[in-house]
C-alpha cells in the first residue's frame, strides 16, 4: 500500500474507533482518576506491566490517541504531550542532560528557549555554546567530548533562517550525539526532521497544529527510548501534563493541518514577494524568497517555506507605525493561527535584551515579524500596503 498523503494522515492519523465505540470523534475522558477490577489488574497497570489506565498525569485515553496522531504525522515511534512548548522543551533537554554536559544551539532562535539554556548554564552547571546554525560545520567545531544534545530550531525564530538538518545529524551521529529540532513553524506538512536524521522533534503545539488560538501545548515525538525516558522522567516528575480537554482540542485542529498548511504557504509567499518590493521595506526574511540566504536548503528540506515573515522597515518608529496602522493584521506576539498576526520584535519579545545584544542577534530596530493567516491574499495585500504608506 501506497504512503499516505499528509492531507489523509492529518484526518485520520491515531484513529482506533474500535476503543471508542466508534465514535468519530474521539471523547474527551475528564477523569482524573481510573478504577482497577482487582487488585492483580491493579498491581499490573500501576508498574507499567501491562496497559491501562490509573491517573491522567501519567496517561489518559484522550491525549494517548492525540499522541498517536502526531507520532503519524512526525514518522516518529512514539509522542509525549504536555501542557506548552516550552514543557516539551525543558522535559526533553532535562531528561537527556546531566550536571556537566554540553549543549550546541542557535545563536538565533526562539528568545526563551534561549533563556531556558542561560538557566541551565547558571543554575545546573549545563555547557551551552551558542553558533550560527546557518553553517553546519559550526556544530562540529563546538562538539566537546561531553556535548550530548545538538539543538536545531528550522526555520528560526524570528529570521526564518533555514539549517540543513542532515548535515547537522550526520555531525552529531559520528560523536554519538542527540538531535532534537524544533519543527513549530515548518510543521509536518512541511517538513519532517526524523526522516531526515533527526532524534526527536518537539513542537510549540499551540501554534500550526492547534491553529485556532486557543489551546496551549507542547509535543514531542521521536524514538521510543526518547519518549519513554521523558516520559517517566519529565513527564512524571515535573508536572506539566497536558488536560484531556486540550488533547481532544488539538486534535481536532490537526485534522486541518494540511489545507491550513497549503493557504499560509501560499498567502505567504505573495506578501513576502509583495514586501520585496515595496519601497519601504528594507529587507525580507522568508526562506521562499531566491534571495534570501539559505533558500537552497530551504527548497531542499522543506515541501513548502511556511507562514512566517521576517521584514525591517528601518527603525522602531517605523515599526511601531506599522503595527499601529494594520486594520486587518492583527498585533499580538503568538504565531500559526487561521488569523494573520504581526508584532514589533525590537520592543515586544525582544524588548527587555540590550540594544548591542539584539542588534547582535539580528533582531533590528524595524524588524516585523509576520504571521501570514488564511484571509484572503488580496485583503492582506491592501492592509500591509496602506499600513507602509503612512511611513
Amino acid at each position: 500500500m501506497a504512503e499516505e498523503s499528509i492531507y489523509t494522515l492529518a484526518v485520520h492519523a491515531g484513529d482506533d474507533r474500535s476503543e471508542h465505540h466508534g465514535a468519530f470523534s474521539i471523547p474527551v475522558y475528564n477523569s482524573s482518576v481510573f478504577a482497577f477490577p482487582d487488585a492483580d489488574e491493579a498491581a499490573l497497570i500501576h508498574n507499567e506491566l501491562k496497559p491501562g489506565y490509573f491517573y491522567s498525569r501519567y496517561g489518559n485515553p484522550t491525549t494517548e490517541a492525540l499522541e498517536r496522531s502526531i507520532a503519524q504525522l512526525e514518522n516518529g515511534e512514539a509522542c509525549l504531550a504536555l501542557a506548552s512548548g516550552m514543557a516539551a522543551v525543558s522535559a526533553v533537554i532535562m531528561t537527556l542532560v546531566d550536571s556537566g554536559d554540553h549543549i550546541v544551539a542557535p545563536s538565533s532562535m526562539y528568545s526563551t528557549a534561549t533563556n531556558f539554556l542561560l538557566h541551565l548554564a547558571e543554575k545546573f552547571k549545563i555547557e551551552i555554546t551558542f553558533i550560527d546554525a546557518v553553517d553546519a560545520e559550526n556544530y562540529r567545531s563546538a562538539v566537546r567530548s561531553n556535548t550530548k544534545i545538538f539543538w536545531v530550531e528550522t526555520p528560526s525564530n524570528p529570521l526564518l533562517q533555514i539549517t540543513d538538518i542532515k548535515a547537522i545529524t550526520s555531525i552529531a551521529k559520528e560523536h554519538g550525539i542527540r538531535t532534537i529540532v524544533d519543527n513549530t513553524f515548518a510543521t509536518p506538512y512541511n517538513q519532517q526532521p526524523i526522516s531526515q536524521g533527526a532524534d526527536a522533534v518537539v513542537h510549540s503545539a499551540t501554534k500550526y497544529l492547534g491553529g485556532h488560538s486557543d489551546l496551549t501545548a507542547g509535543v514531542l515525538v521521536g524514538s521510543n527510548d526518547i519518549i519513554e525516558k521523558t516520559r517517566n522522567n519529565a513527564g512524571k516528575f515535573y508536572g506539566g501534563n497536558i488536560a484531556p480537554q486540550v488533547s481532544w482540542l488539538l486534535m481536532r485542529g490537526i485534522k486541518t493541518l494540511a489545507l491550513r498548511m497549503e493557504r499560509h504557504n501560499q498567502n505567504a509567499f505573495a506578501l513576502a514577494n509583495m514586501l520585496s518590493d515595496h519601497s519601504k521595506v528594507v529587507s525580507v526574511f522568508y526562506p521562499g524568497l531566491e534571495s534570501h540566504e539559505t533558500h537552497m536548503t530551504a527548497k531542499r528540506q522543506m515541501k513548502g517555506f511556511g507562514g512566517m515573515i521576517g521584514f525591517d522597515v528601518g527603525s522602531v518608529d517605523a515599526g511601531k507605525a506599522v503595527v499601529n496602522n494594520v486594520k486587518l493584521c492583527t498585533l499580538a506576539t503568538s504565531l500559526g493561527g487561521v488569523e494573520t498576526v504581526i508584532q514589533h520584535s525590537a520592543t515586544m519579545t525582544h524588548g527587555g535584551i540590550p540594544r548591542d545584544q539584539r542588534l547582535a542577534a539580528g533582531i533590528s530596530d524595524g524588524l516585523l515579524r509576520l504571521s501570514v493567516g488564511i484571509e484572503d491574499i488580496n485583503d492582506l495585500i491592501r492592509d500591509l500596503q496602506q499600513a507602509l504608506e503612512k511611513l
